[in-house]
């Protein structure tokens, strides 16, 4: 159970980080807002997989470059699905992107972002 609260923490300062790299970059840079996505979701997994390698999981093995390259392709499905997620609910269902990414950010942190990271990436 500490395992994933701390998890919770990391993916939700993670998220912050997103969240603000990506209003800056559609508020202030007037970025299109499914870039502005992509450079949140970016920033945010760098942190994620910081936290997550050097508090949550407590790094088991001794390369970073292997957590790295598993890291990267659990990260390019949660690329892909957040990225798709937030256009198809913007797009779509005509709802704002900024609550089409918290909607979708939600939804793939906790069905697929812990789950991968537990299994796959840091074991």
């Amino acid at each position: 159970m500490a395992t994933f609260v701390k998890a919770q923490v990391a993916s939700l300062s993670a998220s912050i980080i997103d969240f603000l790299t990506t209003l800056v970059c559609t508020q202030v840079f007037n970025v299109w807002y499914v870039l502005g996505s992509v450079l949140g979701t970016t920033a945010g997994g760098i942190v994620n997989f910081m936290m997550g390698r050097n508090w949550v999981f407590g790094s088991k093995e001794r390369s970073i470059h292997l957590q790295i390259i598993k890291y990267i392709l659990v990260w390019a499905g949660n690329l892909a699905l957040t990225t798709a997620g937030v256009y198809l609910v913007t797009h779509y269902l005509n709802v704002n992107y900024i609550l089409s990414k918290i909607a979708v950010s939600l939804t793939v942190g906790t069905g697929y972002n812990f789950l991968m990271q537990k299994k796959f990436v840091f074991i």
